[in-house]
């Protein structure tokens, strides 16, 4: 493993679950695992459609299927629920980046789909994740600004770091930046994440990767040296 791959491992590593100030969710997590993530998947769902300010814990709970008393006996208030999806989700993300990607593939693209395959894989177990993070990263309201802007100091870059260590850019064109095709690559993936979400159909996702994979193909073609 290279000292700029292993240097990103270390920074995810040092980041926990989120710190909800003492918050005690043991009556949540005495829930059995499937019905956990099935409230965890209708908050997802009800904050990525809606944001933050607009989400009610109404309609959370009418989304998950359970009385609102249930939700504030598990979480205690929305904001607290807000900030465990928060950290939720970037211990799941990163987890997975950590287990399941291979330094040893330096190639871009390649790099490029074993991260989709990874992301396509937690959205069919978590359909609304994505969306979540989305409307994260656009939130303003004043009760979760600060925390979000803590979460965003510690977490911004982490993608970058992780595609863009060491891959082999000599098989690039002249004046192809990686860095811009990343962020290009980014925003197709969440278009692709919104059009599953809205379609409500987690058994798209593999015909949806495979038009993407068929992207980066064509991408690859065009922007790498004959």
């Amino acid at each position: 493993m290279t000292d700029s791959f292993y240097c990103a491992i270390l920074h995810i590593e040092r980041i926990g679950l989120y710190d909800l100030g003492g918050v005690c969710l043991d009556s949540f997590f005495s829930l059995r695992a499937e019905k956990q993530e099935h409230i965890i998947n209708a908050a997802l769902t009800v904050f990525g459609r809606n944001g933050y300010k607009k989400a009610s814990i109404a309609d959370i709970a009418g989304e998950a299927g359970i009385a609102k008393g249930m939700v504030m006996y598990y979480f205690g208030s929305k904001k607290n629920l807000y900030l465990y999806l928060a950290g939720l989700c970037r211990k799941l993300v990163l987890e997975d980046i950590g287990k399941k990607l291979d330094p040893g593939v330096m190639d871009f693209f390649e790099r490029i789909k074993m991260m989709t395959e990874m992301k396509m894989a937690m959205m069919k177990r978590h359909p609304a994740i994505f969306s979540f993070l989305t409307g994260l990263f656009y939130e303003t309201d004043g009760e979760v600004a600060e925390d979000i802007k803590a979460y965003m100091a510690e977490n911004m870059g982490l993608r970058e770091k992780m595609l863009l260590a060491d891959i082999d850019t000599s098989k690039f064109r002249d004046g192809v930046d990686p860095k811009l095709l990343d962020k290009f690559f980014t925003w197709a993936s969440e278009g692709m994440a919104s059009d599953l979400l809205l379609a409500r159909n987690m058994e798209l996702v593999d015909g949806f990767a495979a038009d993407f994979y068929a992207l980066l193909d064509l991408m690859k073609k065009h922007l790498y040296k004959a």
